[in-house]
């Protein structure tokens, strides 16, 4: 933190850094792809003005901090807050540690890494991988397993690296059917890989999709270690949801959950915090602006 705080330590820092990020083979204009520029105030702040089209194009302009309010030292700060907890952080916590006033103000911007955290393109899982669906959800009476009511299903894939798990995905799923599970599967793994499942009838079509397909067991009742590493991944979801979420997200916000526990995840053997922060920046540099009205409705299916 005391590194953070020296090396952004004003908003011109922090603009430089982005320039980095967002132009590292130089300057290139939105507009005209023209490569020539002015450095000039504008108000408060420092633009760039394109000399062909003379748009003015502020460093934020296409990211994720697109016309924000809130100053760059204080998004570089909440970044690092998300990268260096382990278990990552509540927008409670985070309102407290930046002294923020308002919760929806640090609600918002939670939800807008959450959404960074996603990479365009990012590569499939390549198999083997164990797929399996979970529901998430408070406690509710009633039918346990596929068919549950009133809960969110959650499509849960794994690979499979010498019996331990690698990467993972979690997609949001209507519901068990093949029609929403096929497409799902189709999203996070290469074709061609074996994927392992049980019984359930929902998978049937995988082999004419194009994947090889092996029934670890054929019953597809619920029951203990169906598929051992779907089912730890499951566990540590629910257990991290609980633990600093509280455990109940809405439907319409859990896909950005997701996008979070997966990036963890995924990235729990790296030993940089200072790299998870560039990676994190550097994705959040390039998606496309987020409005808030986006952020409320979640994402769209």
């Amino acid at each position: 933190m005391l590194e953070l705080e020296k090396r952004f330590a004003d908003e011109q820092s922090c603009k430089e850094y982005l320039y980095q990020i967002k132009w590292r083979d130089g300057f290139i204009c939105p507009h005209c792809h023209h490569r020539d520029y002015w450095i000039m105030k504008r108000g408060q702040s420092q633009q760039y003005r394109c000399k062909n089209c003379r748009v003015w194009i502020p460093v934020t302009a296409g990211t994720i901090f697109h016309d924000t309010r809130i100053p760059l030292s204080v998004w570089f700060r909440a970044i690092w807050q998300v990268i260096s907890q382990k278990n990552g952080i509540s927008a409670l916590g985070m309102q407290r540690i930046l002294g923020l006033k308002r919760y929806e103000t640090t609600w918002n911007m939670l939800h807008r890494l959450r959404r960074a955290m996603v990479r365009p393109g990012r590569d499939r899982l390549v198999g083997p991988v164990q797929v399996d669906e979970t529901y998430i959800g408070g406690p509710r009476h009633g039918k346990r397993g596929r068919g549950a009511a009133g809960k969110t299903l959650v499509f849960v894939a794994v690979e499979v690296r010498d019996n331990h798990a690698g990467r993972i995905r979690l997609l949001k799923v209507k519901d068990a059917s093949g029609i929403s599970l096929i497409p799902a599967i189709k999203e996070s793994i290469e074709p061609e890989s074996e994927v392992r499942t049980d019984g359930w009838e929902g998978y049937n079509g995988l082999t004419s999709a194009g994947y090889s397909r092996t029934i670890i067991r054929e019953t597809a009742e619920v029951g203990k270690n169906l598929l051992p590493l779907a089912n730890r991944v499951v566990s540590l979801l629910k257990r991290w949801l609980v633990g600093t979420h509280q455990g109940k997200p809405l439907p319409s916000h859990l896909d950005y959950y997701l996008d979070e526990f997966v990036f963890r995840f995924n990235r729990r053997t790296s030993r940089s915090r200072g790299l998870l922060f560039y990676r994190l920046l550097e994705q959040a540099v390039n998606i496309d602006p987020i409005k808030d009205l986006d952020i409320r409705g979640g994402r769209s299916d």
